[in-house]
């Protein structure tokens, strides 16, 4: 387990004791990346801001659902804000979703992680510049189509004019290089 790993896996059991400090230091590590991806799929400050509040407020009482030998720390608090962000969208009150701009536009990604090194950043953002360049134009509007704007296989496949199992075969194959990526293959 990698250093970053350990410590948020500490965190979370101080957090399922009610250690409020640990809360606080989980809320440092990751709550800029969680707010970024919420605002995101919102495009509302206000929300973006509510929903950050409900997803610690969550954090704060259902630590004990985090598993660490399913995944990181860092990967299930922005699953669970894109979650929130995407459920909010599809709600009644929240219809005027807008288009946002395509992977390679995007600004690039910032953590609020103290505890991370530089380089360690460095590598990691160009882990993930190398993943994402890897990838087709389909298999990248996909991802944009699903993360980024909320939409479900169904609907991409109808924005996109493509079958459903293309859309869902597209999604898979994008998924899987960055996951390998994830796992520590180098960028070139």
């Amino acid at each position: 387990m990698k250093p970053q790993e350990t410590a948020d896996t500490d965190l979370i059991v101080r957090v399922c004791q009610r250690d409020p400090d640990a809360l606080g230091a989980i809320y440092d590590r990751y709550a800029h990346a969680a707010y970024g991806l919420v605002l995101r799929i919102t495009h509302d400050h206000g929300v973006a801001e509510d929903l950050l509040q409900e997803l610690f407020m969550r954090l704060w009482n259902r630590a004990r659902d985090f598993d660490a030998s399913r995944g990181a720390l860092g990967v299930w608090i922005l699953s669970i804000a894109r979650n929130m962000a995407i459920d909010h969208v599809r709600s009644a009150q929240s219809r005027f979703a807008q288009r946002l701009a395509p992977v390679e536009q995007m600004d690039h990604f910032r953590s609020s992680s103290v505890a991370m090194e530089p380089e360690s950043i460095i590598d990691r953002a160009r882990t993930v510049r190398w993943a994402l360049s890897s990838l087709n134009a389909n298999e990248k509007q996909v991802l944009e189509l699903a993360y980024f704007e909320g939409c479900s296989h169904s609907e991409i496949a109808t924005r996109l004019g493509a079958p459903l199992g293309t859309v869902k075969s597209w999604m898979r194959a994008a998924l899987g290089r960055l996951r390998e990526a994830a796992k520590g293959s180098t960028a070139p």
